[in-house]
């Protein structure tokens, strides 16, 4: 008979524990899980991309209701663990008890709740799970709204940018002199800050919270130097403690954590345990990799095999609100230790390495950390570095003389070099996965877990397998468009240009679909490609997009919907503003919010009424801002020379004449625009996907940047003299990236596909081209530049917008 199996806590630990144990031997085990979340086994790393609005909680899960099914998991999710009774082996939940031939804990742990005055207030969260990642979501959409993050470790700082990115003005208290003072060293903490400050956040170290403010909600925190910060919400993110409150009432030996064995067996034979709960040898654990080990070795223990779990020195390569950051060992000062650094302000590259009796003992990086690995293996082997003093801080690329290619540096790399820091995956295991036939990145990646988690070791991994494998190596190509086809994105856009395919069912026809007529993933794409390729001959349909376009707005968690008129430019008339207000008292619009983009959101309302909320939009000239659409979103600009004393240009004429031009073009991704009257840049032009900034002598004219979850800057594209030419340069770009890229690209990530040096060659050298794309762009504008408010705003479209109505395609792109 199988034995039974009960596990507490589905996180990522427990979830890699399941994997191990049902690969070796789907039928040992009866397993029932609980979990006091409502849901199972989800990326905790990757909580930062859903509450900067980059990913979705759907993008993070790890183990669905189908995995658990298909594995024959009993899953009892939002259900508390009441009591473990050890004498009659059950678990007690609030819904009842289970029986146990063995137990695992994997309860986590507790964030640490600073004991001030009002702590206890609503609106004083912690940042731990989805639920703490919704709340902060939700606090976002209050117009105005501040926040105040009490720490400055990687998860506060995360909770902070992520905020920021929603619109909230954020302030993170730091009780230390520098930031991430565990990783990170002076000099690299305070490039860091100087990072955040440049993205608005306000930063103070060295502060110590005395209280919190506030009567029914959090209002303010009051420092210890008296000064106060007013605030909406308060995220604490100062630190953890492993859960044990139910180890401890079940009278298992607990310590600083629950304590375990080499074999993760508590002090109770039939009870393990694994993950940030444990306490090994007196250490505890936070990072991913180790827990994953414990893993491994839990898995091993409930088969009956012998396994040892044995703590690896580990190094932390994180990237923290786009700032890439290294460290290993120990760098602090000390007597006897000397340092060699390498500073490159003008690329925000910091390094130092702390050496002691000719071994290197720390790193610390901060902009680049390429060779993060190569220093790490050194500090491990406690390698001499007489021999290569003078070039150490250049990499193992300048070792020997000559600069080493990439590939032979991975080459050099030692067997034991972790490469994937999350997985805790070293160089001879992906070589032996290599060798044993895993010969393409989701075989290696299936098989070693390398890359699998957070994804920044995918191109040291790439680079591992070409070493490996030589000539037979192939570089990844990209990925089909869906489980459809084998076709990628590059050859259907090619192959419906170069057979002429005008509609949907010729592409399903003449490439070989193999569905009848698509999917939710792929319909999407080829009807886009279809749009832009044929504007005269193909007609969009509507089925064919994501919700959000299909509705003309962008759906909320709870089903309703948001509205944003166009501000052309930003700007704005008191008859709007009247209307927007009498919009909102009309149809009980419970949040007007201010975007990022210098317009007015108005937050929930019914899908009912979208029609007439249109209508009245409509009769006072306001048309669609497109917010929901794969197409041009906003033209941000500043005052210009109109008003302001620093202005070169019309900044704010120029933002409105693009809009107008831009407005109601689809495209393979939202596009947003920006022109700033002068080089102090204050519409942000140089992180948009094409900025102009004004200058004396015309408009310097950028593109393909980014500040999301990427933060990059624009790279310039051709200095114009005049509005009308940087008005065709901007257009012939836009037309350009709309028949050239991949369906969700952004404009940043297809100019890195096909180089700068061909969009000029396209744009800024070819004048006859340039003009050809702005003659075909406008074509297509003659066909779709149209406002689809004023096409549905009558009150027989009503039924249309009814919630769950018309729901043939999934929401979530």
């Amino acid at each position: 008979m199988k034995q039974k199996l009960v596990v507490i806590g589905a996180g990522m630990a427990s979830g890699r524990v399941l994997e191990h144990l049902l690969e070796v031997n789907k039928g040992a085990y009866d397993i029932t899980l609980f979990n006091a979340e409502p849901r199972g086994n989800y990326n905790r790393i990757m909580l930062s991309p859903v509450l900067s609005g980059e990913k979705t909680y759907e993008d993070i899960v790890t183990h669905d209701a189908d995995w658990y099914e298909e594995n024959g998991v009993t899953c009892r999710f939002g259900e508390h663990v009441v009591e473990i009774d050890r004498e009659r082996k059950v678990v007690v939940g609030q819904n009842g008890e289970v029986a146990y031939d063995k137990l695992l804990m994997a309860t986590g742990s507790a964030p640490f709740i600073i004991p001030v005055p009002g702590k206890d207030l609503p609106g004083v969260i912690a940042y731990r799970d989805l639920d703490d990642t919704n709340t902060m979501i939700e606090a976002t959409q209050k117009p105005g709204a501040k926040a105040v993050v009490i720490g400055g470790g990687l998860l506060g700082l995360e909770a902070a940018a992520g905020l920021k990115a929603r619109g909230m003005d954020v302030t993170v208290l730091h009780l230390m002199g520098h930031l991430m003072e565990r990783q990170l060293d002076e000099a690299a903490g305070y490039l860091l800050r100087r990072a955040l400050e440049d993205k608005g956040i306000e930063v103070k170290c060295q502060a110590s919270t005395a209280a919190i403010l506030g009567e029914d909600k959090v209002e303010a925190v009051l420092l210890q130097d008296k000064t106060t910060i007013p605030a909406d919400l308060v995220v604490m993110a100062v630190g953890i403690r492993p859960e044990t409150r139910l180890a401890n009432d079940a009278s298992i030996e607990v310590e600083r954590g629950i304590t375990v064995d080499d074999a993760m067996r508590t002090s109770d034979p039939d009870v393990l345990a694994v993950g940030e709960c444990v306490e090994h040898k007196g250490q505890l654990f936070g990072l991913v990799a180790p827990l994953y080990d414990q893993a491994k070795v839990v898995a091993a223990t409930l088969l009956g095999d012998a396994a040892t779990f044995a703590p690896k020195e580990v190094s932390t390569k994180l990237k923290v609100t786009g700032c890439d950051l290294f460290s290993a060992g120990d760098f602090a000062e000390g007597e006897g230790r000397e340092d060699i650094v390498f500073r490159d302000p003008s690329r925000g590259v910091y390094k130092r390495l702390v050496i002691e009796n000719n071994v290197i003992v720390g790193a610390v990086m901060y902009g680049d950390t390429a060779d993060g690995n190569w220093f790490f293996g050194l500090i491990k082997d406690k390698t001499d570095i007489s021999d290569m003093r003078d070039t150490l801080i250049f990499g193992p690329a300048f070792q020997g003389g000559e600069p080493l290619d990439p590939l032979q540096a991975v080459a050099a790399l030692p067997d034991d070099a972790e490469i994937c820091g999350c997985n805790g995956v070293c160089k001879s295991q992906i070589v032996e996965a290599v060798q044993g036939g895993a010969t393409d990145l989701g075989a290696v990646r299936a098989q070693t877990k390398a890359s699998a988690s957070c994804g920044t070791c995918t191109g040291l991994v790439e680079q591992l397998m070409a070493v490996t494998l030589g000539d037979d190596f192939q570089m990844p190509t990209a990925q089909p468009v869906c489980g459809c086809t084998d076709l990628t994105h590059e050859d259907v856009r090619r192959l419906i240009k170069s057979q002429e395919l005008k509609s949907q069912a010729a592409v399903w026809q003449e490439l070989g679909w193999t569905t009848p007529n698509g999917c939710h993933v792929c319909r999407p794409a080829i009807n886009y490609y279809l749009l832009a390729d044929w504007p005269v001959e193909y007609k969009d349909d509507p089925q064919s997009r994501f919700v959000n376009e299909r509705r003309h707005a962008n759906i909320q968690k709870d089903g309703t919907y948001s509205v944003v008129p166009r501000m052309w430019g930003g700007m704005t008339t008191p008859d709007e503003l009247r209307a927007i207000a009498d919009a909102a008292e009309k149809y009980n619009v419970p949040t007007v919010h201010v975007t990022g983009g210098q317009r007015i959101d108005l937050l929930g309302v019914k899908g009912e009424d979208l029609p007439a909320i249109w209508k009245d939009l409509n009769d006072a000239g306001m048309v669609s801002g497109h917010a929901y659409a794969k197409g041009l979103r906003t033209v941000k600009t500043c005052v210009g020379k109109e008003h302001c004393r620093f202005g070169t240009q019309d900044s704010t004429g120029l933002g409105i004449k693009l809009e107008k031009k831009l407005w109601g073009s689809w495209s393979p991704h939202k596009v947003k625009l920006a022109v700033s009257g002068c080089p102090r840049n204050c519409a942000e032009a140089t992180c948009k996907d094409i900025g102009v900034v004004c200058v004396d002598s015309g408009f310097q004219v950028g593109v393909a940047g980014a500040a999301g979850m990427d933060v990059k800057e624009t790279e310039r594209l051709m200095d114009c003299e005049t509005e009308e030419e940087t008005i065709e340069v901007a257009t012939a770009f836009m037309q350009l990236y709309r028949e050239n890229a991949k369906y969700l690209d952004r404009p940043y990530k297809w100019v890195a596909k096909v180089g700068l040096d061909w969009v000029k060659e396209q744009i800024v050298e070819d004048i006859e081209n340039r003009k050809a794309l702005v003659a075909r762009f406008e074509l297509s504008q003659s066909i779709y530049q149209k406002d689809p408010w004023a096409e549905l705003a009558a009150p027989d479209e009503a039924p249309k917008f009814a919630p769950m109505a018309n729901l043939t395609l999934e929401a979530a792109e």
